[in-house]
């Protein structure tokens, strides 16, 4: 089979790949402190017997992720949360272990847990449970208190303290479940709680996807795959011609 087959293929199955990342950005672009994944397109040689410095094929990478901020923009609930600067949130993940995340839109299961995206979030002694029809606030460090159902003001309790950390650019890498954790070579198995973190209650940071850039490169993708998919027709085509030239009698 002409090779021209086999590089158009590789290109068309490269595009999907890429939009299927690209969609998965756009399905978050309204998920609280989403941070949208990176795709790249090289182009690397062919390998095999007798390469041919002109045969090349494309290969789609995820390099990383954008870590940029979000827009922080004001609920006035009790249980939004808005982290600052580099930090994140400590969830318990799938798997059971931790893992970080920039969602602060918090919510209370029927047991008490405090979730976050549906994962658990770790305070100073694991997963936090707070009594139930209890009135809830978050201080600026954290600090997660409680006022009973039908008790005075002065009755607020310190509950426990939500577990902030703070990541370097390169220490953390999303994982299938769309968790971070620390990157492979970083040396690091779990983030140490940062102290001096802050964060803003009743405020929500949004996801840092652009919708109309998301839209725009949906397109591109889609033309691209459009002209791959031209390519191995006219290839073909041109095979069926010359059979049928090749196959005239004289």
């Amino acid at each position: 089979m002409d090779g021209i087959f086999y590089t158009a293929m590789s290109g068309a199955k490269q595009t999907l790949d890429a939009q299927a990342v690209i969609s998965n950005n756009l399905a978050n672009v309204s998920t609280s402190g989403f941070r949208a994944q990176l795709t790249a397109m090289r182009a690397v040689p062919v390998q095999g017997d007798g390469p041919l410095a002109t045969r090349v094929s494309v290969v789609t990478s995820t390099p990383g992720d954008d870590f940029s901020a979000g827009t922080v923009t004001a609920t006035e609930r009790a249980l939004d949360v808005a982290i600052h600067d580099d930090g994140w949130l400590a969830v318990q993940g799938d798997d059971g272990g931790e893992a970080y995340t920039r969602r602060g839109d918090l919510q209370l299961d029927g047991n008490g847990l405090l979730l976050s995206g549906g994962r658990p979030v770790l305070g100073g002694g694991g997963p936090i449970i707070v009594p139930l029809g209890a009135q809830l606030s978050i201080g600026a460090d954290g600090t997660l208190s409680a006022i009973g159902a039908g008790e005075d003001p002065d009755a607020l309790v310190q509950i426990d303290r939500l577990k902030l950390v703070r990541a370097e650019p390169g220490q953390l890498q999303r994982g299938e479940d769309g968790l971070f954790r620390p990157a492979p070579g970083s040396g690091l198995e779990l983030l140490p709680q940062d102290e001096n973190l802050r964060l803003t209650a009743g405020a929500l940071e949004g996801s840092n996807v652009s919708a109309i850039e998301s839209m725009v490169a949906m397109i591109e993708n889609a033309r691209r795959y459009d002209m791959q998919m031209k390519v191995i027709t006219n290839a073909d085509d041109n095979a069926q011609r010359a059979n049928s030239l090749l196959s005239i009698q004289g």
